[in-house]
């Protein structure tokens, strides 16, 4: 079982092996701070264009992209435009956005560019999306750059239910479609990418010594398998995980990135 956050009073608290980990991953060379969006830096809302970061965690996470030797990364299921929309990230924090099918390293960096025979296939799928949510009350889509995304937030459990499992029927072994199942969500791409794909890819590109990475949703599970020996993983919530350790709820989130902004200002002698 993982150590969980626990309250404490009218405060929140960590668990000593998670601040013991915040102390010894703080003192590493290269650190990349990479964190999912939604439900994990934010709490889960009905409406997407609605989600706002906690303002500790907000606060903490700016400050450690201020610091030596130290890396920000946001790394989400969100299109970037619409990632960067909610979540305001400072401005040298790296993008991972559409589960790692886009990514933003900084000024110049190329936009997702799809081949004419995605673009049609992309197509077809939204097509067959659109016929669901018109028989579905309480279901939308969501287009991104290389998908669209079945939301199923505002549906009644069973109505869900049926258009997750219709658009499954559908699509899940149509070549070249890539099916993720998320917090009520069905995520649909042509382009092949996890978040696990970001973090390696993150990892490379910074020379990261080590990886922090929180998240909430199964989708975030890839990312937290792709952490090695030394990293540090943390899941928000109740549901299963290879992340080390757990959290209950995002401003447990607020307290890991204030921890970790202690202890790097002191290893990097800020």
């Amino acid at each position: 079982m993982t150590p969980e956050a626990s309250p404490a009073g009218d405060g929140l608290s960590l668990s000593p092996e998670l601040l013991a980990a915040v102390h010894r991953v703080a003192g590493t060379e290269q650190l990349l701070v990479a964190m999912d969006f939604d439900g994990t830096m934010a709490p889960l809302v009905d409406h997407a264009a609605d989600s706002r970061a906690l303002p500790r965690s907000a606060a903490a996470f700016a400050a450690l992209a201020e610091l030596p030797r130290t890396t920000t990364a946001l790394i989400s299921g969100r299109a970037l435009d619409s990632l960067r929309a909610v979540a305001s990230p400072p401005e040298q924090t790296l993008l991972i956005g559409s589960h790692g099918a886009e990514v933003w390293m900084g000024p110049g960096s190329a936009e997702l560019q799809l081949d004419d025979g995605q673009r049609e296939l992309l197509a077809q799928v939204r097509q067959q999306l659109a016929e669901i949510v018109d028989v579905a009350p309480g279901t939308l889509l969501e287009d991104k750059p290389a998908g669209v995304v079945l939301h199923t937030r505002l549906a009644a459990d069973d109505v869900a239910e049926d258009a997750v499992a219709a658009a499954k029927a559908a699509l899940q072994d149509r070549p070249g479609v890539f099916l993720k199942t998320g917090n009520r969500v069905l995520e649909t791409s042509v382009v092949h990418a996890s978040k696990g794909d970001g973090v390696a890819f993150l990892r490379q590109s910074t020379g990261a010594t080590v990886v922090v990475f929180a998240g909430d949703d199964t989708t975030d599970e890839d990312a937290l398998g792709s952490l090695v020996r030394g990293d540090l993983g943390v899941k928000v919530g109740l549901d299963f995980t290879r992340a080390e350790f757990r959290v209950e709820a995002p401003a447990h989130i607020s307290e890991l990135l204030e921890a970790l902004l202690r202890e790097r200002t002191i290893a990097v002698g800020a």
